[in-house]
């Protein structure tokens, strides 16, 4: 089956199974006391440009829960924008295990701006000790409709935080793919997060994400977090091993900017088609398009890929790190096929 569904569909690339099959020799220390972690932590730590406590927790979920935990105290808040994973998509789990309040606003193409943090914080701070307190700002890079802060968008962002006292988490499910699509290094884009949360499964591993405390200081108490949280593997050199191989000659960087490519390349089969249009700038491995509505069922049989608003026939496809250039042309024709 080849999807455009989700790269949560995808393989594991193949260095990253290496690395696991290599990491399966002899004994070592658990609970990520292993040198196989440390020489990770390293890697990760290099490419970010920081001395950044780095962990490694089981998944994407987790990771954006216990950061929010992490930064948060009992009587205080989250500013997202109305579409962030942690509202729609993580079936409350910030919500409910953080015991926290999101505030959240609808934002253009998924990215908040200056101004509706502003509100957002100054409604709720508006009744003093009866309101919770705005805390943290928790934003998705690439957002979740695949559009892209840009640097200038995220220094703007970071002043703001700063001017209302505010952390950042940044969701970086899909990091590697903004960075390609901006042309900067991963340490560009973590430089304006307090916590980094790293994509590993959707950037090819086949399990895995890391938690980065750029911000020092929230992460010195976090390894009993992590443990009263649920996500310290006993076997931690089976995730480390993993990260290990994406930081190895810029893997993470040359999948995504692959998984970029074909993106573009299925838009511009698309873009000159009837009744096809972009809901949302396409700018990395996403796109949200509408399509004619009676293609969709027999290029979802061929392709799956989801329907995200029946009413407008809007579709969301992915690309991975193992889509190929005939994998995109054969939807393509197919395309062409049932428009005829």
């Amino acid at each position: 089956m080849i999807s455009f569904a989700s790269d949560n569909y995808a393989t594991a690339l193949p260095a990253v199974l290496s690395a696991l099959s290599e990491a399966n020799v002899g004994h070592v220390p658990a609970y990520g006391n292993d040198p196989i972690t440390k020489s990770a932590v390293s890697l990760v730590q290099e490419a970010l440009n920081t001395t950044a406590p780095v962990y490694f927790v089981g998944t994407g979920t987790a990771a954006n829960t216990l950061a929010l935990k992490v930064m948060l105290k009992d009587f205080q808040s989250v500013i997202a924008p109305d579409t962030a994973h942690i509202v729609t998509h993580e079936t409350g789990a910030p919500a409910h295990i953080c015991g926290t309040k999101l505030l959240t606003a609808p934002c253009e193409n998924g990215k908040i701006a200056p101004e509706t943090m502003r509100e957002l914080y100054n409604k709720e701070a508006f009744w003093g000790i009866h309101s919770t307190e705005p805390k943290v700002l928790s934003i998705s890079q690439p957002t979740e409709f695949g559009t892209v802060y840009t640097l200038d968008e995220l220094a703007a962002i970071r002043s703001i935080c700063n001017e209302l006292g505010l952390l950042i988490h940044m969701d970086g499910c899909r990091l590697y793919n903004a960075a390609a699509t901006l042309n900067c290094s991963l340490a560009e884009l973590a430089q304006y997060a307090d916590i980094l949360c790293l994509g590993g499964s959707k950037a090819g591993l086949m399990f895995g994400e890391a938690m980065v405390f750029i911000n020092h200081q929230l992460g010195e108490h976090f390894g009993r977090q992590q443990k009263l949280g649920l996500q310290l593997a006993s076997k931690m050199r089976f995730v480390s091993a993993q990260f290990q191989a994406l930081f190895t000659d810029d893997l993470g960087m040359v999948a995504a900017a692959h998984a970029n490519r074909m993106t573009q390349r299925l838009w511009q089969g698309l873009e000159n088609r009837d009744q096809v249009e972009a809901a949302f700038p396409v700018e990395s491995n996403q796109m949200f398009v509408t399509l004619p509505q009676h293609i969709i069922a027999p290029l979802q049989k061929a392709y799956p890929f989801y329907v995200c608003d029946e009413q407008k026939n809007l579709v969301r496809l992915i690309t991975s790190h193992d889509t190929t250039e005939q994998d995109v042309d054969g939807f393509l024709i197919l395309v062409d096929q049932l428009l005829d």
